[in-house]
């Protein structure tokens, strides 16, 4: 097992999705229980199913000074980027530390393949890519990082992660290895996915897409609800702002039992949760609150729901908020890790939305209805194919001192 970790101050954080810009907009569809999701309208043939689209990113084109990042990815990320405060709190942390001294750790499924899409839709008389399109940046799986990392004027180390649906929780790990090795005094985490044909109708060949909204670790659930949406943190060490909720530990594993199917027993979640809590110092029964993956398939539900019964007493609350945003892959580590820090802020147990019916592997730490109570210690799990997992644990300020 690890040994305890020191923590890290998360000193701005910020989130945007299908449920609204911002922390605001999320909180308050979480605290009235609002879904986000609608039936699709962005695929480019039809495909029945609902989807958490972003409003507004078509509306929000990159400044001329980006022009050359132009594409719908980037343009989620921007508008992300614009939320909460978020630019100049990364100004100032460049003021204060030097460009070259902060890191970008971004996760992402997809980066901007979207818009090679629309390349391959419009190839020339030769085969070849239009003019406008052969802008060989974007059409790379570094698209996004390298994009926001000129957008932050940022110099220090850039790492794009793509590890699935555990990409942006990854992201976490990565920073504070860099931090505690000293090769940097802060790191801007975070990702971004948007919505394009490769993961809707990819999804759905994999039979995972239900036509209904999605309906985390109900009996009768069939399937996921694909998302988009982009978040952002700030880490940094704790003497930089003592009041702001920490880091506290963080797990990662990866079973490679199947290329889509999670271990039946959850080893590999099981052991990212383990070294969550070694890293975190602390024992299953202080965790209050746990932001479940919970994606409405079938074995993930299963098999997440039988590891939160046989680790966590009682008293611990869990629930997925995939019935608000859907799942929003690369980004579902970062903007789920928001809603943590959220719960932890604001006392408020997001109910399972979408959970009727519970399934029989369900035990009394899940949470099917908003509750409000404290927060100390939260925990993110994302679990991701091939079995990528990641856990993440986060507590107030107070509890980690």
């Amino acid at each position: 097992m690890p040994d305890p970790m020191t923590p890290l101050a998360v000193t701005a954080y910020t989130a945007t999705s299908a449920i609204g810009h911002g922390l605001a907009a999320q909180f308050d569809a979480l605290q009235a229980a609002r879904s986000g999701l609608r039936p699709n309208d962005f695929s480019s043939a039809p495909l029945d199913c609902w989807i958490g689209r972003v409003a507004g990113v078509e509306d929000a084109p990159l400044p001329a000074s980006l022009a050359v990042w132009e594409c719908r990815n980037n343009r989620l990320a921007w508008l992300g980027l614009n939320q909460d405060g978020f630019l100049d709190r990364v100004r100032a942390a460049r003021q204060r530390y030097g460009t070259h001294r902060i890191a970008l750790m971004l996760g992402t499924s997809t980066a901007s393949i979207g818009e090679t899409e629309a390349a391959y839709r419009r190839l020339d008389a030769d085969g070849g890519f239009p003019a406008d399109m052969r802008r060989p940046a974007i059409h790379a799986p570094h698209s996004l990082a390298a994009f926001v990392t000129a957008a932050l004027e940022l110099e220090g180390p850039c790492l794009t992660i793509s590890t699935a649906c555990s990409s942006s929780a990854k992201a976490f790990a990565n920073a504070e290895r860099l931090i505690r090795l000293g090769l940097v005094d802060a790191a801007v985490v975070g990702g971004v996915d948007t919505l394009c044909d490769s993961v809707l109708f990819g999804f759905n060949a994999l039979e995972l897409v239900s036509p209904q909204p999605c309906r985390p670790f109900d009996a009768a659930r069939n399937g996921i609800s694909i998302g988009e949406a982009a978040g952002f943190a700030l880490l940094e060490r704790v003497d930089i702002a003592p009041a702001a909720p920490r880091l506290l530990g963080y797990g990662e594993a990866s079973d490679a039992h199947h290329m889509s199917t999670p271990h039946p027993d959850g080893l590999g979640a099981e052991l990212a949760l383990r070294d969550t809590l070694a890293r975190a110092g602390i024992d299953a029964d202080r965790v209050d609150y746990i932001n479940l993956h919970g994606t409405a398939s079938q074995k993930n539900d299963e098999v997440e729901a039988a590891l939160v019964s046989r680790a966590f007493p009682a008293r611990t609350r869990g629930s997925s908020t995939k019935g608000f945003t859907g799942h929003t892959l690369g980004a579902a580590g970062i903007i789920e890790a928001t809603i943590a820090l959220q719960a932890i802020e604001h006392g408020l147990i997001p109910g399972n939305l979408g959970g009727a019916t519970p399934d029989a592997g369900c035990g009394p730490q899940f949470a099917w209805t908003n509750e409000q109570r404290r927060v100390d210690v939260a925990l993110s799990n994302s679990f991701g194919f091939g079995g990528n997992n990641a856990c993440l644990a986060f507590a107030r300020a107070e509890f980690a001192a």
